[in-house]
């Protein structure tokens, strides 16, 4: 991404994966897990996003059902509190995410600089 010039390293590519037709993955799903990692709670991940709480847990819900097993596992409240955490499959959606969308914008200078001309005509 560096090699783009500064006025163009502002557009980045955030993709959405269709995985069949159960599972959709893109940049609010996978910004919700990563914070969801950062503070150990939907509610807290839903405010720092500024998402309200069901559509947090509405979209956590559809990764769980479309993979068929959790992305984050919670813990009920007690003596030492409740709290939420990424399971495996969660902390490896945010890797291969990451890792994609890394390589899409490394390989995209040509496509995001003819887009970024096109902005900037104003006829």
């Amino acid at each position: 991404m560096d090699s783009l010039a500064p006025e163009v390293r502002a557009i980045l590519v955030r993709p959405r994966i269709y995985l069949g037709d159960g599972i959709a993955i893109g940049p609010g799903k996978i910004d919700l897990l990563r914070a969801v990692g950062e503070t150990h709670s939907i509610s807290a991940a839903a405010r720092s996003l500024g998402v309200p709480y069901k559509r947090a847990w509405l979209l956590i819900d559809s990764l769980n059902a479309g993979f068929g097993r959790p992305v984050v596992s919670t813990a009920t409240g007690g003596k030492g509190g409740g709290g939420t955490s990424l399971t495996k499959l969660g902390e490896d959606l945010i890797a291969a995410y990451d890792a994609l969308e890394k390589r899409l914008n490394a390989a995209a200078p040509p496509e995001l600089e003819a887009l970024h001309a096109l902005a900037d005509r104003r006829d």
